[in-house]
């Protein structure tokens, strides 16, 4: 019978989470919701030397935000809980002691000066400054020290690390879904330190033994920890979990818009995007980054766009729901190699979504705004300025922007069209149009288009040379949504008034 899927994410709350921890997120809930296996997510906070308040929960509120129904977790509780690393530091030491005691591992005394006089000896002898197979023969660690000698230091409480005992010449091998075979020799590797000297575990230990008794089948995770991945195969093979060892895929980077290195948050501040999912003031500094919600996006765009940075489905197609890349995700289909951001594409993602959502849960968020800047303004009203704005724009933030002339009369003039259409007899003509139009009966686009084209006919003028000026004089724009809904939206009154008034102010704006 084959094992259920289960798959963690599993960040450390140094800080806010970065767009690439987020796509490590998705993929890892979309392989799993694809396999109708189990997702966790387990916080990784056994560096207390980097731990930032808050972090834990700005990575819980982003994924929140962005959807993911983690099955398992420090917010949802579990059979496998704590789901904290710091909350299970007292499991740990058993493992790292048993190792110990196989001898597969060891107590290592060094002080940090002894461990900086061993670099510098190594460095200068041209060799790796690694503590490894070689160089610990000359440490003081369990190895070197008799037996009685360790026992005395340990009963004294002076502090030591345990560290892993790799052999000098072995071969470690591995598959990985993404990047085929792995082979490194242990005489590149050096003998990580396992327990730390206040008795936290390292990464790499906590990583191994979480993931062995939460049950993991795959590990999918950044290619940052492709180089760590040797270690821990080492550290499933002298635990004896060697049958039980997960899949391992590592995921290529988010490489900046320009390809040339990983997406960082200078590249942010510097090309104006986010590179968080949302607003995060940094508790020292007090130094604020943007973040993709406050920015206007939509969880759903985000997704869609992180999903194809670094996979390709089956087809050419670009849209898809949650659900819809549930069903079509596979690991196989993930490449090697880096994917550029490309700003440009994320705003197209998010203008697709604006397009695709309920039009009433976009007037939701622009009511938001409109209630503190157009006081007064009319659900029902606004709710068509939305109809008619989103094909305009990339973000729901910017409707009010580009739609302000429905709420209020324009204070300039597209100076571009004023220069090139604003002439001779456009001034006259524009003021006999809104008469037209103050005659109707049944102030509707059609009955208003009808009402253009006989006036523009009957003056024996195209349509053309009457529609931007038309345009200018009520929003002041050059351009926007289609004229006509925009003028039945704006009603009879508010629209004769204004062309009326750019009538009087414009030829002495172009005198």
């Amino acid at each position: 019978m084959e094992k259920r899927v289960r798959v963690r994410f599993a960040p450390s709350p140094t800080g806010p989470l970065h767009i690439g921890g987020v796509r490590t997120a998705l993929y890892n809930y979309l392989f799993a919701r694809k396999h109708g296996g189990d997702c966790l997510i387990r916080i990784e906070d056994t560096d207390q030397n980097r731990y930032v308040p808050g972090a834990e929960e700005y990575i819980l509120e982003s994924c929140k935000w962005l959807g993911f129904d983690f099955d398992e977790g420090p917010h949802v509780g579990g059979p496998h809980a704590p789901y904290r690393q710091s909350e299970r530091k007292d499991m740990y030491r058993e493992y790292a002691e048993q190792m110990v005691r196989k001898g597969h591992a060891y107590y290592a005394f060094d002080t940090t000066e002894e461990l900086e006089e061993m670099r510098k000896k190594l460095e200068a002898a041209r060799m790796p400054s690694k503590y490894d197979a070689v160089s610990r023969t000359s440490m003081k660690n369990s190895l070197t020290l008799s037996e009685d000698e360790v026992q005395k230091r340990i009963n004294n409480g002076d502090p030591y690390v345990i560290r892993i005992k790799l052999p000098r010449k072995e071969e470690v091998r591995f598959h990985d879904v993404i990047r085929g075979w792995v082979v490194v020799h242990t005489s590149q590797m050096d003998d990580k330190v396992l327990l730390k000297n206040d008795g936290m575990p390292t990464y790499h230990l906590a990583n191994v033994v979480d993931d062995h008794l939460m049950g993991i089948t795959h590990v999918i995770r950044g290619e940052e920890w492709l180089p760590s991945a040797p270690l821990h195969v080492m550290l499933y093979k002298y635990l004896d979990w060697e049958s039980t060892m997960p899949v391992f895929a590592h995921l290529p980077l988010i490489l900046k818009p320009e390809g040339n290195g990983k997406l960082s948050k200078r590249d942010g501040d510097k090309l104006g995007f986010p590179v968080f999912p949302l607003e995060w003031k940094d508790p020292k500094s007090g130094e604020v980054s943007s973040g993709y919600r406050e920015s206007g996006y939509r969880p759903d765009a985000v997704l869609n766009l992180l999903a194809l940075l670094g996979w390709h489905p089956s087809d050419n197609r670009e849209m898809f729901t949650l659900d819809e890349l549930c069903e079509e995700f596979s690991l196989e289909r993930v490449s090697k190699s880096g994917a550029k951001f490309d700003q440009n594409k994320a705003k197209w993602f998010n203008h697709q979504y604006i397009l695709k959502a309920p039009i009433s849960e976009l007037t939701d968020k622009v009511m938001e705004d409109a209630e503190t800047r157009f006081p007064g303004a009319e659900r029902s009203y606004v709710q068509k300025v939305v109809e008619l704005m989103r094909e305009k724009v990339n973000f729901t933030t910017e409707i009010l922007d580009a739609g302000a002339f429905f709420f209020t009369e324009p204070e300039s003039y597209d100076d571009k069209v004023v220069r090139k259409k604003w002439k001779n007899d456009i001034p006259q003509l524009i003021s006999e149009l809104s008469s037209a139009f103050n005659d109707l009966g049944n102030w509707s686009a059609h009955e208003i288009q009808s009402c253009f084209s006989s006036f523009a006919e009957s003056k024996d003028k195209s349509a053309g040379s009457l529609m931007q000026p038309l345009r200018v004089s009520v929003s002041g724009e050059g351009g926007g949504p289609p004229i006509f809904e925009m003028l039945e939206v704006l009603g009879k009154e508010t629209v004769v008034s204004r062309m009326q008034n750019a009538v009087e102010t414009l030829p002495q704006a172009t005198a």
